[in-house]
C-alpha cells in the first residue's frame, strides 16, 4: 500500500510551496515521492518546482475532478505499472473542491494499491481576513476547502499581526473542528505531521475505509456478492441520505453477464457498459457511511 495525500487550497494559498517542502523531506528520509499536479492552464508552470528524478504526472487545462476523473486513473495506473516510489503527493488546482477531488483518487481499481492519508488544506491567512472581497461562489469553495480537510495549514502568518493570527485560527477551528492547525509561513510544515495523519482500515466482509482520525469525511469500499436488480439499486440510491455525496465503480447486474460501470454524484446516477469482468465493488464517499445500509447487505457489516 502506498500512501497517498492530498493538497488542497485556494488559488495562490502556498500548495505548491508545501509540494516542495514536502518532497524534500521525503527525499531526506529516504522515501521516495511520486507527484500528479492538476493545473488549470495549459503551461505546466507550477510543476518547475519539482526536481527531475521525481516521478511527475501533469494535468493541464482542467480540473482533476468532474471530467479529469477518468483522466486521473490513467494516470495513476500508469504511476503504478511503471514508477518505483513510496508516497503519492497529488496537488490539486485552487479550484477544486476537496471531495470531488478526492473522489477522483478513489476507484474500485486501486483499494488495495492506494492508503488515501487524508486531505491537507493549505489557507491563505492574509485572504481569509478579506473573503468578503470574493465572490459568494469563491468564497463557499474557500470554506468547503477547509471544512473538509484533515490537517489545515494556516499559512502566510508573517503578513497578520498576533491578534489576527489568533482570531483566523480560532476561526479556522469553528468551521473544522476536528483538524489540527499548524500555523506557517512558505507552508513549511515537517512530514511528521501529515504522516501522523491516520486512515484506519477495518478488515471484514465488507472493507470500510475511514480517512483520518475521528473525521466526518469517510470512504467505503463494498464488495458484491451476487448480481443484484437495478430498479431495486436505484430505488435505494432514491433513499439515500444527502451526507451520501459520491459512489463509483463496478456494478453486477441480474441479466447481465458483466458488471456495469455505475457512478452517482449530486443524485444523478450514470450507467455504462463494461466489456470486460471487472471486480463487482463500489466506493462510497460521504458522512457516517459506516451506518449505511447497502442494498444486497445480509446485515453482517
Amino acid at each position: 500500500m502506498k500512501d497517498v495525500y492530498l493538497l488542497s487550497g485556494f488559488l495562490g494559498s502556498g500548495k505548491t510551496s508545501l509540494l516542495s517542502n514536502l518532497i524534500a523531506q521525503f527525499k531526506a528520509e529516504g522515501i521516495k515521492p511520486a507527484v500528479i499536479m492538476n493545473e488549470l492552464g495549459k503551461l505546466a508552470f507550477d510543476s518547475r518546482a519539482v526536481d527531475e528524478d521525481i516521478p511527475l504526472k501533469e494535468m493541464l487545462e482542467g480540473c482533476i475532478c468532474c471530467t479529469g476523473s477518468e483522466k486521473m486513473e490513467a494516470q495513476l495506473q500508469t504511476l503504478l505499472a511503471g514508477e518505483d516510489f513510496d508516497v503519492l503527493l497529488i496537488e490539486t488546482t485552487g479550484a477544486a473542491h476537496p471531495v470531488e477531488a478526492l473522489d477522483a483518487v478513489f476507484s474500485p481499481l486501486f483499494a488495495n494499491e492506494l492508503n488515501i492519508k487524508g486531505i491537507i488544506t493549505v489557507a491563505d491567512c492574509k485572504r481569509w481576513l478579506e473573503r468578503e472581497k470574493l465572490s459568494p461562489q469563491t468564497r463557499m469553495l474557500f470554506l468547503e476547502q477547509i471544512r473538509h480537510a484533515h490537517l489545515i495549514v494556516a499559512n502566510k502568518v508573517d503578513l497578520l499581526t498576533e491578534e489576527e493570527v489568533f482570531n483566523v485560527s480560532m476561526q479556522l477551528q469553528a468551521i473544522n473542528s476536528s483538524a489540527p492547525i499548524i500555523q506557517t509561513s512558505n507552508s513549511k510544515i515537517s512530514i511528521n505531521a501529515i504522516q501522523n495523519l491516520e486512515a484506519t482500515f477495518h478488515q471484514k466482509e465488507v472493507q470500510e475505509v475511514s480517512i483520518g482520525k475521528q473525521l466526518f469525511l469517510s470512504s467505503r469500499l463494498h464488495t458484491f456478492k451476487e448480481p443484484i436488480n437495478q430498479e431495486t439499486f436505484e430505488e435505494w440510491i432514491r433513499n439515500l441520505p444527502d451526507t451520501v455525496y459520491r459512489m463509483k465503480g463496478y456494478v453486477p447486474l441480474e441479466g447481465h453477464k458483466n458488471p456495469f460501470l455505475f457512478q452517482y454524484a449530486y443524485g444523478m446516477i450514470q450507467w455504462l457498459p463494461e466489456y470486460m469482468k471487472m471486480v463487482p465493488q463500489i466506493v462510497i464517499i460521504g458522512e457516517q457511511i459506516d451506518k449505511l445500509q447497502i442494498v444486497g447487505d445480509t446485515g453482517n457489516d
